[in-house]
């Protein structure tokens, strides 16, 4: 076996996507890999990650998501590590991916989706686990009434939650609104206002659950949990809503700690967990 190492280029989207397709995930068809893999922020990205091919062949991908953000006034560049799938007769070199993502300099690295065996060997190369204690709620189709603070209202048309967004709200919702796996609603009540982005996700091998991304407001967001599990149920189809105590900023009512929260960690020399979220990565790219 001759097996090459190199970056995957735009002309290499389509066989990589394909490879995916089949060796990975069968359930998200070759297109959402190829959508998935050119992010909708503007980004100059020096690569979708890296590949392994035999004679032409891709038998390795690990699928990289670029992002230049603003953290405390600072431009700072994030990589974020997707998807990682190498054939099984090809497995030994499955390392030298990860190696020329992490070589490159001047990014900060995160992998939020980590499988066991891959966590190990990310602690070796020195990534740190974000805290992802996370809540799980069934979503109920109750008609709630607010506990204070005037009437609530989920404002989930696009053209409406441009309009009630500015700042750096409206500099996120503008830079996720055409990502395939995001979904995006505003919680209102009074004079605020929740931006919140979520995807659905499979427990179990059921896709009926929401998991929340981001809250701009995470105290109205718990204010509001109840019309908003009543919204995911009767609007998605989500049996039950999920997310990270880190993004929710507590735990809001009527919900429960999940036993064994999915883990994800990262790499960076000067950032700490506070400044890392899940924002501009696979998680809002790919749906599986």
């Amino acid at each position: 076996m001759t097996t090459e190492l190199a970056p995957i280029e735009p002309a290499d989207v389509a066989a990589v996507a394909e490879f995916l397709h089949a060796h990975m995930n069968a359930r998200v068809p070759a297109a959402a890999w190829r959508a998935g893999m050119t992010p909708p922020w503007k980004i100059d990205s020096p690569n979708h990650g890296f590949m392994l091919t035999d004679a032409g062949a891709v038998v390795g991908v690990y699928l990289a998501f670029y992002s230049e953000r603003s953290i405390d006034g600072r431009p700072e560049r994030f990589c974020n590590l997707g998807a990682w799938c190498v054939l099984p007769d090809y497995r030994v070199h499955s390392v030298r991916l990860l190696k020329a993502l992490l070589a490159q300099d001047g990014y900060h690295f995160t992998d939020l989706s980590p499988s066991g065996s891959v966590i190990k060997l990310n602690t070796r190369l020195k990534f740190q686990a974000l805290d992802t204690a996370t809540m799980l709620a069934p979503n109920l189709p109750l008609p709630w009434l607010p506990r204070s603070g005037g009437r609530i209202k989920i404002i989930s048309d696009p053209a409406r939650i441009a309009d009630r967004l500015a700042g750096p709200d409206l500099a996120v919702y503008l830079d996720h609104e055409h990502a395939a796996a995001a979904r995006h609603l505003v919680i209102s009540r009074g004079g605020e206002d929740c931006y919140v982005i979520f995807r659905k996700v499979s427990r179990k091998g059921v896709s009926a659950f929401a998991f929340i991304l981001y809250a701009s407001n995470p105290e109205l967001l718990r204010a509001a949990f109840g019309p908003l599990r009543a919204r995911m149920l009767l609007r998605h189809g989500a049996l039950a809503t999920l997310g990270e105590l880190r993004t929710l900023g507590g735990r809001p009512r009527l919900s429960v700690r999940l036993a064994s929260p999915r883990p994800k960690m990262f790499r960076s020399a000067t950032l700490g967990s506070a400044q890392i979220d899940d924002l501009y990565s696979e998680l809002v790219c790919v749906p599986w």
